[in-house]
């Protein structure tokens, strides 16, 4: 059974999204803290003539996520015809709600996950917050390199002999868990594993604590070992694991296979957390991913869409050097169900078959 997320949350996404709407097709001005890109070039290859005006919701500035959407903004304009913008404005929630802006016009671009952009997609509203968006397409994914990421203690492990989630699950033993706070993909991502062993997360709660908190208190709590476990959905080098892992002793636990596939029908990828990404993580640990795709609207035109995933697949290599995750980006694994979660677009799915790339509509 999905979980609801925080209506306060969702009431605070829906509201940025009113006070920073970014109109479908727009040729307003970015916002303040936003940026504009233009189109120096003309297209002739995509049969667009005039200029194309279009809105790209990122995350504040100085993020991560801020970073990504202007890579994939600067190439997304090589493909667009001379005089044509996207404007980049800072109204996202983050990929979790990203499809709701899709699904009300309050822009033309955004990045998701394919997990969320999936259960958006499939799930109606009345039980999930974030459902009922069927009105979002993708026009590829697999843009970075993020897995799920479950840690003990060593202390833990240490005092009561548990290696497994699943067994200290099927016992029952009152574990501590933290994570991120409601409406985050790491806490989303911890009901799915929990979900995932084969309970609830009402049943997981009759025996088990879990605090929903901020990231300092995340490494503060696991250094005091004032928590047994934490989970998260993340890429290689996040700052809080980093630090967590070069203070204090950690286990890093591996999901069983079955847990594993079951994770892969809610939308997951497979994906390994290679040795040495954390420290003393002395092996290969396999994971599932939920990746970044980029989200448009069906009713986007055919043509621009098809304009869009052509200039990124064309500049893949300057997206990768703006922003190193995006070096994982491969178009021709870009079409794939997995990566993507929502429907692809028309327009996207004409490109891959006009390139003779791999894709499910």
């Amino acid at each position: 059974m999905l979980k609801k997320i925080s209506v306060l949350f969702m009431a605070s996404v829906l509201m940025l999204s009113v006070l920073s709407g970014c109109g479908a097709g727009s040729d307003s001005s970015a916002a303040a803290s936003g940026s504009a890109g233009s189109a120096a070039a003309g297209s002739t290859e995509t049969g667009l003539a005039s200029p194309i005006n279009l809105t790209f919701a990122a995350q504040e500035v100085g993020t991560g996520a801020y970073s990504v959407a202007a890579a994939v903004q600067s190439a997304m304009l090589k493909g667009l015809p001379s005089g044509s913008t996207i404007d980049l404005t800072t109204n996202s929630p983050g990929g979790v709600g990203a499809p709701v802006l899709i699904q009300n016009e309050d822009c033309d671009v955004i990045v998701s996950n394919a997990g969320p952009a999936l259960w958006s997609y499939t799930e109606a509203a009345d039980s999930y917050d974030f459902g009922g968006c069927t009105d979002a397409c993708s026009l590829g994914g697999g843009l970075g390199h993020t897995f799920t990421n479950v840690m003990f203690t060593q202390k833990f492990v240490d005092e009561t002999g548990y290696t497994s989630l699943e067994q200290v699950i099927a016992d029952r033993y009152p574990i501590k868990l933290i994570t991120k706070k409601n409406g985050s993909l790491g806490e989303l991502t911890a009901e799915r594993v929990i979900e995932a062993c084969g309970i609830s997360v009402e049943d997981f709660l009759s025996f088990a604590t879990w605090e929903k908190t901020g990231t300092d208190a995340i490494k503060s709590g696991m250094q005091d070992d004032l928590y047994d476990m934490t989970i998260d959905h993340i890429d290689a080098g996040q700052s809080t694991t980093t630090e967590i892992c070069l203070t204090h002793d950690m286990y890093f636990v591996q999901l069983s296979d079955k847990t594993l596939a079951n994770m892969e029908k809610m939308g997951y990828a497979p994906i390994t957390m290679e040795a040495g990404t954390w420290n003393k993580q002395d092996q290969d640990i396999q994971s599932v991913g939920s990746q970044q795709n980029i989200l448009v609207s069906a009713n986007m035109d055919d043509d621009v869409a098809y304009a869009l995933i052509k200039a990124i697949c064309d500049n893949k290599d300057e997206m990768a050097t703006a922003v190193s995750s995006l070096g994982y980006f491969d178009p021709q694994t870009a079409g794939l169900k997995e990566l993507n979660g929502a429907p692809l677009h028309p327009g996207a799915i004409r490109y891959y078959e006009e390139n003779n790339l791999p894709y499910d509509a």
